[in-house]
């Protein structure tokens, strides 16, 4: 057999072998590391074409779950689908949420228009929620007004970035500093959770998620507690006992 003759026959052998197709691209991990003005953030990105959201607060034993790892127990068999999880709002001494939350369908806890100190209270506070059409991070005003059916909510505060501008009382050199978490959504419909992993002001984590994260719309989950699970990262938080958590899934949908 010739020189030529036989690499021809080395290429058959090796499309054979790969179906005579290329070989499918390697999809990236959702969560990387990225810096902000010489500060570190992790940046997960939720596609809905890639994935699906769901929330999560108790156990089998009716009590909330408070760490992650109780979550993948709990999870079993379907906790490899976890493409990442963090803490999902405020709570209170007895972990349970303090605003709106929506599981399954089913309001567990009302919307909270209350006045009061703290984050949560800071207004515009807002809600993270997702139905039919799609993911969405509105203020507590327009969410009463739209009266949306989700499939999820979960209320926080405050409000980050709204319709394109930071929050009107955050100050530049503000002294609070906190590893803090928030959730915001593109103009694709992209949610982008970030989780700060160097001590940040509500200044600069805002201004992450839009100029960063380009999120119109960014919602602050927490701050201090802040925990994040990363499977593809290896990276499993141990926060303080947490509330309500969000966890995003790989879809069945997105499977070849």
């Amino acid at each position: 057999m010739t020189a030529a003759r036989l690499g021809i026959v080395t290429v058959l052998i090796a499309l054979s072998a790969c179906g005579g197709q290329d070989a499918p691209e390697q999809t990236a991990p959702p969560c990387r590391t990225e810096r902000f003005e010489g500060q570190r953030f992790t940046h997960c990105i939720a596609d809905p074409e890639r994935h699906e959201i769901a929330l999560y607060l108790d156990g089998a034993d009716g009590r909330p779950l408070e760490r992650f790892g109780a979550l993948r127990d709990l999870l079993g068999d379907v906790a490899g689908t976890i493409a990442f999880a963090m803490n999902a709002g405020m709570y209170g001494e007895d972990l349970r949420p303090i605003g709106l939350f929506v599981t399954d369908g089913e309001e567990r806890v009302p919307l909270n228009r209350n006045a009061g100190p703290g984050n949560f209270h800071m207004a515009p506070n807002g809600v993270f929620y997702a139905d039919d059409a799609g993911w969405h991070v509105a203020t507590t005003a327009d969410y009463a007004a739209r009266s949306p059916r989700p499939r999820i909510a979960t209320q926080s505060g405050p409000m980050l970035v709204i319709a394109g501008k930071l929050h009107p009382d955050f100050s530049e050199n503000g002294p609070s500093r906190h590893f803090r978490n928030g959730v915001g959504v593109d103009a694709d419909g992209n949610a982008h959770f970030v989780i700060s992993d160097d001590m940040v002001s509500f200044y600069r984590f805002a201004r992450f998620f839009r100029d960063v994260a380009k999120t119109p719309d960014a919602l602050y989950l927490d701050g201090a507690v802040s925990g994040l699970w990363d499977p593809a990262g290896e990276r499993m938080d141990a926060a303080p006992p947490l509330g309500p958590l969000i966890a995003v899934r790989n879809s069945a949908k997105a499977e070849p």
